[in-house]
């Protein structure tokens, strides 16, 4: 914090990139007129919100200010303007994982993308679980990667702290508010609401799911009523990686479908098909989208996340020396920039025109509609 101007003044209103909090809350593009870099800034009507609301924003502003990690979204300056909260962000210029998915990776990033946006997210996690706290919204659209390829673990807004009167508490048993939208990622112990409660693994379990949901292109269990859901998961149901090991071999002969795979949940390893290395599709055209084989180390990594006992799931630092993250030779700012090619962020769409331009302002715009920022938790 401080490192930005607390004055709204200072900033210069570029575009509209989206809104959420029931449209109580308008995300901005903006240039910060003393450097001219890009920022987002998130401005909340607090003349609208409701009291339990505005508790609930600055239990995510206090802990905003505990955090100073390079993986955890930094908030920048946050300040009253009139009758707003504004809360500056860096611009992340790819925009959120769960972005590059719906545009460009609907069938799953490869293996090598994915390693490097779950080492940013583990290496945050050990972070939040060091310092007390239970994230409770782990999952893609909360992943964001900035235009030099840092990938920052942002959604504060359901964390939750285990420290209770000085003392740390060993397991939560408050439900998330607002998680609707969060129920397909959460964990069968956090669903279940009893007596046993919760603790930090909660979230390596919604780290599991966002591991598939990077993999597949989908969300295990988005498509199933709530209902079911929780009893899927109360019964040890585990989604996993569609690839040749776990979709049997005459289904990858068909032609190719999601219908079968939505749920994202297979019976386990099976007999399958020709194979490619770290999840890279078949290049023959036409070929079924998950005929591709990822490696044993990520099939165990997912496998470890989403333990039906929680007991049995490693914490975030074990993790972080999982086999699985061997493969990575390169600084995330080397590689994850080139691995995301085709893909290039939003500020490579701008023009040579000035930015304040209309011709300016409608390249940034036309870089910027593909993105989900509503999901987007600054």
């Amino acid at each position: 914090m401080g490192s930005f101007l607390p004055d709204s003044g200072s900033y210069e209103l570029l575009t509209v990139i989206g809104r959420g909090l029931d449209d109580l809350m308008t995300v901005n593009l903006a240039r910060y007129r003393p450097t001219g870099e890009h920022v987002a800034i998130r401005r909340i009507d607090l003349e609208s919100c409701t009291n339990d609301m505005v508790a609930y924003l600055q239990g995510e502003l206090h802990v905003s200010k505990l955090f100073h990690h390079h993986s955890i979204l930094p908030y920048k300056s946050v300040f009253i303007a009139e009758n707003e909260l504004w809360v500056i962000t860096p611009f992340m210029a790819y925009g959120s994982a769960r972005d590059l998915i719906c545009s460009h990776f609907t069938d799953g990033m490869s293996e090598l993308t994915i390693a490097y946006i779950l080492l940013g997210m583990l290496k945050a996690l050990e972070y939040i679980h060091h310092m007390g706290y239970v994230h409770r919204s782990v999952k893609a659209s909360h992943v964001l990667i900035s235009a030099d390829g840092q990938v920052c673990l942002s959604g504060l807004r359901s964390i939750f702290s285990l420290i209770r009167h000085g003392q740390r508490a060993k397991v939560v048993h408050d439900f998330p508010q607002y998680s609707v939208k969060v129920l397909p990622w959460l964990s069968p112990e956090v669903l279940q609401q009893n007596l046993q409660g919760y603790d930090s693994r909660s979230d390596i379990y919604s780290l599991g799911i966002t591991a598939c949901e990077l993999a597949n292109g989908h969300v295990p269990f988005k498509d199933m009523p709530a209902t079911q859901m929780l009893l899927e998961k109360l019964n040890g149901t585990v989604p996993c990686l569609l690839d040749t090991t776990t979709i049997p071999p005459e289904e990858l002969s068909m032609k190719p479908s999601r219908s079968g795979a939505d749920s994202g949940i297979c019976e386990g390893p099976g007999a399958g098909g020709v194979r490619h290395s770290n999840g890279e599709p078949s290049s023959s055209s036409g070929g079924h989208p998950y005929n591709r084989t990822f490696s044993m180390q990520f099939h165990s990594f997912v496998e470890l996340c989403l333990q039906r006992d929680p007991e049995k799931r490693p914490s975030a630092t074990t993790l972080i020396g999982h086999p699985f993250f061997k493969q990575i030779k390169r600084r995330p700012s080397e590689a994850l920039p080139e691995l995301l090619q085709p893909v290039l962020p939003i500020t490579s769409y701008e023009s040579s025109q000035p930015q304040d331009s209309p011709s300016g302002l409608a390249s940034l715009e036309s870089g910027l509609s593909h993105l989900e920022v509503d999901d987007w938790d600054f």
